[in-house]
């Protein structure tokens, strides 16, 4: 059924209020999947503050020109096209696409937004290899925890040595006693 041009007007608003507020976009082929395939792709990036919209490329190109991203270039898009956007976690729109698509081939993974620069295909990919946010902050605190753990370690043996040494003086005194 066809849409009138207040319909198209609101979708056109909407997402480009979305693509202002994005931190990262993926654009997607969907074409081949199911509705449900589509539904449980929708279900897992919303657990991951990730929008998933199907739009048609003439709307898409509009809100796309409206929006912050209007000084970087839509790539030329072939078939219908999905747009996942992220709002939280800048990786995680590419990393949720790029898993879905392992495991559904109908899925194809186009290009992206990330910080108002183009990426293609190829940098999707390892923007999704990437480990995830909170991987990432559990290395870091990891890393700065080591030295202090390994500090206090050294404390504790002086401690340890000394308490050791005081120990032996009251079993000594006690054994002369």
């Amino acid at each position: 059924m066809a849409k009138s041009k207040q319909q198209k007007e609101e979708i056109v608003a909407q997402l480009t209020d979305k693509l202002n507020k994005a931190k990262s976009v993926v654009l997607t082929n969907y074409q081949g999947l199911t509705v449900s395939e589509v539904q449980e792709l929708r279900q897992q990036m919303k657990e991951q503050a990730v929008d998933y919209h199907i739009v048609k490329n003439t709307l898409l190109k509009v809100s796309w020109d409206q929006s912050a991203l209007k000084g970087v270039e839509l790539a030329k898009q072939d078939g219908p096209v999905a747009v996942a956007i992220g709002y939280e976690d800048e990786v995680a729109p590419a990393k949720l696409c790029w898993e879905y698509a392992k495991s559904h081939k109908s899925l194809e993974v186009g290009s992206g937004v990330l910080e108002n620069k183009l990426l293609t295909k190829e940098e999707i990919e390892a923007l999704a290899k990437l480990p995830s946010r909170d991987e990432l902050i559990a290395k870091t605190v990891g890393t700065i925890k080591a030295p202090l753990t390994g500090f206090v370690n050294v404390l504790a043996g002086n401690l340890r040595g000394l308490v050791g040494v005081l120990n032996a003086i009251k079993e000594d005194k006690e054994s002369a006693a």
